[in-house]
């Protein structure tokens, strides 16, 4: 069976990559990262999303990127809680404070090391050039230098027994289109999470039951999204524009 290393933050779209290879018969190996972000929370939802599809081994590596700092996700920023578009109108910096730098060179270069060990030539990254926040190192130009790089810089390659691809299944679709996608293949999406900015739940909202104070489903986690963020937005939109509600969110 081939096989691929694929990163899974447990959001919609690596999940959404994750249930594609899948699909496609891939052994999947599936890799998460607790680097000290602030919504660290996102690991749970990974673990369910790994263990919902059946992958063969699901490792989670850590470090800590707050030692770095220079993003809202791993430093003492706040994070924006305006609409992605209002943003860009109203700032001439189009690349957001919640972009983490070179945090996916970082990640596909772990993903390059596991994929040399365990004879995966395929590496499952759920960059997005449609639907995101304008991070630079989600764009195909960029995938593909870092496709190239793996090549000249591992030995199973250049010893000609492997030839590395970066794969990204989802690289031109919109939010809805993954969505649809993921729907398509059976996945899970109260699973997934999206949020920057977790808050927590109040132990006194606690005492009654998650569906009795509130309309997020959380019943095995402390925290519910924003519901502002970017990223919160966007799977919002999405899921509007797919048709349908959000599972992990609930009308009242």
């Amino acid at each position: 069976m081939k096989r691929a290393v694929v990163l899974l933050s447990g959001g919609v779209d690596s999940s959404t990559t994750l249930a594609i290879a899948r699909a496609e018969g891939y052994e999947l190996y599936a890799l998460s990262f607790d680097y000290g972000q602030r919504h660290v929370v996102e690991l749970r939802s990974a673990e369910k999303v790994a263990e919902h599809l059946g992958v063969k081994r699901h490792l989670v590596t850590r470090f800590n990127m707050r030692d770095i700092g220079g993003s809202a996700l791993t430093d003492e920023i706040e994070v924006p809680k305006i609409s992605p578009e209002a943003q860009k109108r109203g700032s001439t910096e189009l690349i957001p404070v919640t972009y983490v730098p070179a945090r996916n060179t970082i990640f596909l270069s772990f993903a390059l090391s596991w994929a040399e060990v365990v004879g995966a030539p395929d590496i499952f990254i759920g960059a997005n050039a449609v639907d995101y926040s304008g991070y630079p190192d989600c764009r195909p130009e960029y995938l593909k230098a870092f496709e190239t790089m793996a090549n000249l810089a591992t030995k199973i390659s250049v010893e000609g027994k492997i030839k590395f691809s970066v794969v990204a299944p989802l690289l031109y679709l919109t939010k809805a289109e993954i969505i649809k996608k993921g729907r398509e293949l059976g996945l899970d999406y109260s699973l997934t999470w999206s949020c920057y900015d977790p808050q927590p739940l109040g132990a006194e909202e606690r005492k009654g039951g998650s569906e009795e104070v509130t309309n997020i489903l959380v019943p095995k986690h402390s925290y519910v999204p924003c519901g502002r963020c970017d990223s919160c937005l966007f799977r919002e939109r999405g899921f509007e524009e797919a048709g349908g509600r959000d599972p992990l969110i609930h009308a009242v």
